[in-house]
């Protein structure tokens, strides 16, 4: 090893070298992020007003590091203000179950395009909604299970009417034990369960015909998707 003082010094400007290029590159990837990060709270920000959070504003914050390290100078975190205040809070520590379900489905809408073949899976996604906006979030799933595969943990029936395949879990508790059954839902079944999540537990040919018109305009939408 060459430890004369022109060895060290030849060393220590390329390692000056180095961290000039560092910096660089760092800046132009922190300057991408930034623009990247503007662009997506407004994409998601819009998909959020659709799934029944009005008031909700996603934004995502980078702030940078003193030293740089494999992905660059800054720090990323999504942040969400839901309430009238207008806080803007880590949506990591802040969001609830539904929140953060509804969030993780409209960063995925607008992602999608990109993803093919992936397994995306969903809980609580519809806590707190009805109506028009369970319409829409059974629309943006359907949208996103074109190209990947979706799972949905739902009691709403809007949602449940836009998926492909639909399954009835249950729960049995004995005098000694407890057991879980599920079972796939096809024709009248299908129907007598979207009209019993619709009424309840009453089961009606009422039920079953509002049951049946909301399926078959769902599925009719998802014909078109593909």
């Amino acid at each position: 090893i060459d430890t004369s003082p022109e060895a060290v010094e030849r060393l220590q400007a390329e390692v000056k070298s180095a961290e000039v290029e560092v910096w660089r590159i760092a800046g132009e990837l922190s300057a991408a992020r930034g623009r990247a990060a503007q662009q997506l709270g407004e994409l998601v920000t819009v998909e959020l007003r659709g799934l029944a959070m009005a008031k909700a504003v996603f934004s995502v914050s980078v702030s940078q590091v003193a030293v740089p390290g494999k992905l660059g100078v800054d720090v990323v975190e999504f942040l969400l203000s839901v309430g009238a205040s207008g806080e803007a809070r880590p949506v990591a520590s802040s969001a609830s179950g539904g929140e953060l379900s509804r969030v993780m489905l409209a960063l995925e809408v607008i992602l999608s395009s990109n993803s093919r073949g992936v397994t995306l899976v969903f809980d609580e996604v519809d806590a707190g909604v009805g109506g028009r906006a369970a319409v829409e979030i059974g629309r943006r799933l359907a949208r996103l299970a074109v190209h990947n595969q979706v799972v949905v943990v739902t009691h709403l029936p809007q949602v449940a009417a836009y998926a492909d395949a639909h399954w009835h879990v249950s729960k049995d508790v004995g005098d000694s034990s407890v057991s879980s059954g599920v079972v796939e839902l096809t024709g009248g079944a299908r129907v007598a369960e979207l009209s019993r999540m619709l009424a309840g537990l009453e089961d009606t040919e009422t039920g079953r015909a509002h049951a049946q018109e909301l399926l078959d305009k769902a599925q009719a939408e998802v014909a078109d998707f593909r």
